[in-house]
């Protein structure tokens, strides 16, 4: 017979695997043939497909305009499956907004079905960097869900920094503000709806991440605020949250990458101890409610100290 304590914890493990439920990948209108997946705020798992990210669905008369590929084959396909639920239109076109995983691993499985990949020069220069250790590293979380990924970038990547497409009657705008989340990142602006698509230039409800060697909080926070003057009444679709308007995003991204900035790194120039500036900066009240807040933050505060310690 086997001890309690063991039945325990295989109990524990099979409720928190076998039987957790896959996500429902769905796309819920944000305005008129306009959608969005609004992804979980968790880390990239098997039940969610690695899509701990948002997406978008622009449906057209030509066919429809995806926004982000997905982190994988598989989650690719259900990207796919979720369109179809809202538009028998086929996706003909898949614009990435950034390098990060989940925004162009999918490329692979729509460019074999005939979409168009679209993505700024400067977007598939850091994708192509990143891939291969993309791709170990979410083999280890996803494992079989990999299976038919590959690496596919943009066939021919644009090499300026504001694009419009137009697709049947719907226009489509591709900008470049400035290096945020990664090098190249890109917002997706469609006129019509007033509705912008920011990639990771704006998180909500769940705290950014600034990458050591990829981030740049300077040029990240210049980006957001370039973004919010250029659509100050657009409905925002963000990288990760809730849609919202631009007060929130300057509230929940802008306002944090300020106190990064004017903050943390006006401590760096000044030569103060970095000891003293995260122990300031643990309880940030206006920001405690931000998910992974107690993870993040003091990793972005001296991620940020250090940038600008070392003359960034």
């Amino acid at each position: 017979m086997k001890p309690l304590w063991l039945l325990t914890a295989m109990a524990g493990l099979l409720s928190s695997s076998v039987f957790a439920a896959p996500i429902n990948v769905k796309f819920d209108k944000v305005a008129d043939n306009v959608y969005a997946f609004v992804g979980p705020t968790d880390d990239r798992t098997l039940d969610n497909f690695g899509l701990n990210s948002n997406h978008g669905l622009i449906v057209t008369d030509k066919g429809a305009i995806l926004i982000d590929a997905g982190a994988s084959y598989t989650a690719a396909k259900q990207l796919e499956k979720a369109a179809a639920q809202v538009t028998k239109q086929p996706i003909v076109a898949v614009i990435n907004t950034g390098s990060q995983d989940h925004r162009w691993l999918g490329n692979g499985y729509f460019a074999g079905k005939g979409a168009e990949i679209i993505a700024l020069q400067r977007t598939v220069d850091t994708q192509k960097k990143l891939a291969k250790g993309q791709i170990e590293s979410l083999t280890k979380t996803l494992g079989d869900q990999m299976k038919g990924t590959e690496a596919v970038t943009a066939a021919k990547p644009i090499a300026a920094d504001i694009h419009s497409l137009t697709i049947g009657a719907s226009e489509v705008k591709v900008r470049y503000f400035a290096d945020a989340h990664f090098p190249g990142d890109v917002t997706v602006y469609v006129p019509k709806a007033n509705v912008v698509f920011t990639g990771d230039h704006v998180y909500l409800d769940r705290m950014i991440g600034i990458h050591p060697g990829w981030s740049n909080p300077k040029t990240w926070r210049s980006a957001v605020h370039e973004l919010m003057k250029a659509y100050p009444t657009a409905k925002v679709v963000p990288g990760h949250g809730r849609v919202a308007d631009m007060a929130m995003a300057k509230k929940e991204t802008a306002d944090y990458l300020d106190y990064l900035n004017d903050v943390v790194g006006k401590a760096a120039l000044d030569m103060d101890s970095i000891d003293e500036v995260s122990a300031k900066a643990k309880d940030l009240a206006q920001f405690k409610h931000l998910k992974h807040y107690d993870s993040w933050n003091p990793r972005n505060v001296n991620t940020t100290f250090l940038f600008y310690e070392q003359g960034n």
